[in-house]
């Protein structure tokens, strides 16, 4: 189950009914970056990674490609089924660069699968439910509009709406936090998140104007240290999103009892073995957290559901999925699809997916 050859595909993703609007601004399209692997069994294995535009996180489109373009060569001949190795060999052979290095992790993890016979799941442990839950992103925007969205969804099956707010008014996002409660009811789950748009100033004013509702804040500002600032001040429980890069951040702001819970990405931490092991360590601390990505299509989305179906189900928080602004799957058959809230867990071996081979056009490199 040795590696012979990687090629490295480049995708545009036009955000269907967009612009997708968060507190650092609008986007209207993102650039996908996508590897195939293939084994001397002549085995596929496909994985992603799509960062959210260049301004985010320290990760974007070119630099991924940049990356994999380096990192390809050293990992001709590797192992398929053997991921410790893998992330071995690619910090040998490149410091950082998770995002990138987590289209690899993936993509050998869908050929390992294939290989065996079995899904991605069983290979992180075993899937716990046949179906995950989703939630629903909404954007920032005034609040009778996302008020009416909210509703929609509600109405289609989400039981978690995450509301984005910041990069105006705190009075803005108040109102428009108030105005989904109202629309939804006291049922659904509501998560106010900033992507660190806020200041801890804010973040405490806006916590202390929604006092009476049941909400969570999601990353409103940046790094620990603001996390620390944040501590005993504010009237609802804070998760960590972009500031959880790897397992020691994890531990540590678990450990300082800086927060309730996380927003786990899978290209972030460089892939789904060093995801399994955070998810490992919230298993042991009893963390919720999702599993979910920055953005892609169906096979970053399939990489989070099969990893999300291992965790427990007392702990997960959802997987979110950029499905719903994306107006054609890969895999119109097999492609993970969000149905009354929640996305089945496919038992088919590796992640579940039949990708044309011809689906992204001619690769920009290829190795072997």
């Amino acid at each position: 189950m040795n590696l012979r050859a990687i090629r490295l595909y480049q995708h545009d993703l036009p955000i269907l009914g967009g612009p997708y609007v968060m507190s650092s601004g609008p986007i209207h399209a993102l650039d996908s970056t996508l590897v195939a692997v293939e084994t001397e069994d002549r085995v596929i294995g496909w994985g992603e990674t799509c960062p959210l535009g260049p301004v985010y996180a320290p990760a974007f489109a070119a630099g991924a490609r940049a990356a994999l373009i380096h990192l390809a060569p050293y990992l001709i001949g590797a192992r398929v089924d053997a991921p410790a190795a893998l992330h071995a060999r690619m910090d040998a052979a490149l410091m950082g660069h998770a995002y990138a290095k987590a289209a690899l992790d993936i993509a050998l993890h869908d050929a390992w699968g294939r290989t065996c016979g079995q899904s991605v799941a069983s290979l992180l442990g075993g899937a716990k439910v046949a179906s995950v839950p989703s939630y629903y992103a909404l954007n920032v925007g005034e609040p009778s509009a996302t008020a009416q969205v909210a509703a929609e969804k509600v109405a289609q099956g989400f039981t978690r709406l995450q509301i984005k707010v910041g990069g105006r008014e705190v009075a803005t996002d108040i109102e428009t936090i108030r105005a989904v409660a109202a629309a939804v009811g006291p049922s659904v789950k509501l998560v106010a998140d900033a992507n660190r748009g806020l200041s801890p100033e804010d973040a405490v004013a806006l916590s202390a104007g929604l006092a009476d509702l049941p909400l969570t804040l999601e990353q409103p500002c940046d790094g620990l240290h603001s996390f620390s600032a944040l501590k005993g001040r504010l009237h609802h429980p804070l998760t960590m999103d972009e500031s959880s890069e790897d397992v020691g951040t994890v531990q540590r702001a678990v450990e300082a009892g800086l927060v309730a819970g996380f927003g786990l990405k899978v290209t972030r931490l460089g892939g789904l073995y060093p995801m399994s092991q955070v998810r490992d360590f919230c298993a042991a601390r009893s963390v919720p957290h999702t599993v979910d990505d920055a953005w892609g299509g169906d096979v970053i989305t399939a990489a989070c559901v099969q990893l999300g179906a291992t965790v427990d189900p007392c702990l997960l928080e959802g997987v979110w999925t950029a499905q719903p602004y994306i107006a054609t799957p890969y895999d119109p058959v097999y492609g993970p699809r969000i149905e009354q809230g929640r996305i089945s867990v496919s038992d088919r071996p590796g992640l579940g997916l039949d990708i044309a081979p011809d689906r992204f056009g001619p690769p920009l490199a290829v190795f072997d």
